[in-house]
């Protein structure tokens, strides 16, 4: 993950709803995010910024708290990343998590030294101060471990709150200062009483209050818009998914007619999904889209093509011109909206700021549809009501301003859609064969009460024919893979233990209802070592 700096637009942030917030500084873990949405879990609002992040910086914040990250250094490696150690001196409460717990203690003279025996996974947590930080954490309880260092000496004021078998010093605090720090990882899901943790230091340390709900964050952000905006035109790039769905929904009801939407048709979409789209918002919910048949332009770029990278360059390119020569027919727009999730926020420092108003102008387009940067005399101001929220928090969003739950639960999409779920070239056969297989995926899932169950599940047609037999004839056909996975938050997945007897019944279906195939398997990969996608 790339850290942010110092420029980074987080900083410049601050709105009503998150002046009672809590800092993550992060050193390079792959759980800064979750801390992030630990924290958001208990209606507080948090924010991941870069370790470099100055003292005057955090002054300006104002933060009620302050959580310094794990990582993957020791705190002795040359160029390990530190903290500005004036920090200690701000007087607002801090916890250390593993090597955020190592920093504190080396930065305040006590002693970290490689440990004899490192320790990995699950833990228990022997209590020696149920007090503060510890309040309602049960005694032995599972904490998840993943350190090679070790405290081995306290600074001066810190006293020992709880040890594990193999680490004497697994929670430490200073009361008086209210630093604290935890060896363990209190935010993964394999922490049992991580969250009671968490919720400590957040509401009886911190003294935060549950401010950062769905419904002021409604409130406040349509508040936002209108001020902002103004009476000027606003352009959003509608996929249909959950993020350009709820986009649209708060930006109608921030502005109204002021809102153009406008869905590209690249041919990629599910079977039925542009026919779908377009009824369900201009009938049901009254909100126009222009709508743009482009497949014939998208599909002649891909002749020939095999290389996933080249289909995706090919798309988002193709997606560029046609956005831009719609958009003029459209215009003049003055802002353009984009579904930009937090996540983005935390993994690209990219800005582009107008000199004369200081607002960020658009030079890409990278939600929804993964394509690179606009033509640069094609500038709008930005717009980004999404940009505080994680996915889940969007659903939230969505759901309580009106939006059906066939969006709000739907799957990830991949932006290119079945034009990577086709490994090699793109044709219209395989297109419609790859239509026709997804919908008895998505037709059984849904009948057997499964889809809410999996973070994804979908078809991918492979390049290659095999032997079968139909009616006592010799076939020669494509296979279909069936891709199911559960997952939190699509870092890592498993493939789902899904019963036997539904896979039966969708691989009956596509031999006998789709034309072209005569072999249906499942993939049992995990990621990592895989993806979730084939492409």
């Amino acid at each position: 993950m790339t850290l942010q700096t110092e420029q980074s637009p987080a900083l410049s942030s601050a709105s009503r709803l998150d002046r009672q917030m809590i800092v993550i500084l992060d050193f390079g873990s792959q759980y800064s995010e979750l801390i992030a949405r630990r924290i958001r879990e208990t209606q507080v609002y948090s924010e991941v910024l870069s370790y470099r992040t100055t003292v005057e910086q955090l002054r300006q914040l104002d933060p009620k708290g302050i959580i310094l990250s794990g990582g993957p250094n020791s705190v002795y490696d040359r160029g390990a990343p530190h903290c500005d150690p004036e920090i200690w001196n701000l007087g607002i409460p801090i916890l250390g998590v593993c090597y955020g717990m190592q920093l504190m203690v080396q930065q305040l003279g006590g002693g970290v030294e490689q440990a004899e025996r490192g320790e990995y996974g699950k833990a228990s947590l022997h209590i020696d101060d149920p007090t503060d930080l510890l309040t309602n954490v049960e005694d032995g309880t599972t904490m998840w471990m993943s350190h090679g260092d070790s405290v081995t000496a306290l600074p001066v004021g810190f006293e020992l709150l709880a040890h594990t078998d193999n680490t004497p010093c697994a929670a430490i605090a200073d009361h008086d200062r209210k630093l604290y720090g935890v060896q363990f990882h209190p935010e993964v899901v394999h922490s049992l009483g991580g969250q009671a943790l968490i919720r400590n230091f957040v509401y009886h340390i911190c003294a935060c209050e549950p401010t950062w709900t769905t419904a002021a964050f409604v409130e406040e952000t349509v508040r936002e818009i209108r001020a902002k905006v103004g009476d000027r035109r606003v352009l959003l790039a509608l996929s249909g998914g959950v993020d350009s769905s709820t986009l649209a929904f708060l930006l109608h009801k921030a502005i109204g007619n002021q809102l153009t939407c406008m869905f590209i048709d690249q041919g990629f979409m599910r079977k039925g999904e542009p026919e779908r789209l377009i009824k369900l918002f201009q009938e049901q919910f009254h909100i126009p889209v222009e709508y743009v048949n482009a497949r014939e332009r998208f599909i002649s770029q891909l002749t020939g093509v095999t290389d996933p990278e080249e289909k995706r360059k090919r798309i988002g390119h193709e997606f560029i011109r046609v956005f831009e020569q719609e958009s003029k027919r459209l215009g003049p727009f003055d802002y353009l909206a984009q579904g930009t999730l937090y996540p983005d926020v935390i993994e690209s420092a990219d800005t582009n700021v107008d000199p004369q108003t200081g607002e960020r102008v658009a030079v890409k387009i990278k939600s929804h549809h993964n394509v690179g940067g606009l033509p640069k005399d094609l500038q709008f101001k930005l717009v980004e009501p999404l940009r505080k929220l994680f996915k889940d928090e969007v659903r939230k969003v969505g759901r309580s301003i009106g939006l059906p739950e066939e969006i709000v639960q739907r799957h990830p999409f991949p932006g290119p859609g079945l034009a990577i779920r086709i490994i090699g070239e793109i044709t219209d056969e395989r297109l419609d064969i790859l239509r026709d297989a997804d919908l008895i995926v998505r037709q059984e899932i849904n009948r057997c009460g499964y889809y809410h169950e999996l973070w994804q599940a979908f078809a991918v047609l492979l390049p290659v024919r095999s032997v079968g037999v139909m009616g006592d004839q010799r076939t020669y056909a494509y296979p279909i893979v069936l891709r199911f996975v559960t997952s939190e938050d699509g870092m890592t997945a498993d493939w789902a233990r899904v019963p036997y007897d539904l896979l039966e019944t969708i691989s009956n279906r596509i031999v006998n209802e789709v034309r072209g195939v005569n072999r249906v398997v499942y993939d049992i990969t995990s990621k990592p070592p895989g993806t979730i996608e084939w492409e």
